[in-house]
Order: C-alpha cells, then structure tokens, then sequence
C-alpha cells in the first residue's frame, strides 16, 4: 500500500541515469548536468545507491537547488532538482 499521496514530479529538462554508481558519482553527475540547465529547469536523476535519498537531501540543502521530489523504486530512488 503507498504511502501517503504524493503529487505528481514535475516535467523533467534533462536526465541523468546514475544506476549502479556508488557516492559521490551520482551527486557530481548531477552537479554536472544542472550546470547545463537554466534557473527553473528541472533535473531528473535515477540511482540505485541506497544512500541517494540522504545524499540528494544534503546536496540540495548544500546547493540552494530545490528537491521538488524523491520517489523510491524498487531497485532504487528517482530524484527531482530544480535548478536555482
């Protein structure tokens, strides 16, 4: 049974699959690609690392960008940023 409800993500300007890499690559692709983005865009980043969730939490806190969304998978997490 889910959780509670969850809006749907926002429509994701470019993404990023960091499946199967281990921290930090998948916060230093997604630094990487949000460099690409203007302000407001949004980044799509799939991973499979069990500490993302955490990782992207920080990394946002960190940054300024928005975690408009986190939504955990089966074989991991998807995460939404919003660029600053």
């Amino acid at each position: 049974m889910p959780d509670a409800f969850q809006p749907a993500p926002p429509p994701a300007d470019l993404e990023v699959d960091a499946s199967g890499l281990k921290c930090p690559l998948p916060i230093l692709r997604a630094k990487k690609a949000l460099a690409q983005l203007a302000s407001g865009q949004v980044l799509k980043v799939i991973t499979t690392d069990a500490h993302a969730l955490r990782d992207f939490q920080a990394f946002a806190k960190q940054t300024g960008n928005a975690l408009e969304a986190q939504i955990e998978t089966e074989s991991g997490a998807v995460h939404f940023l919003r660029r600053r």
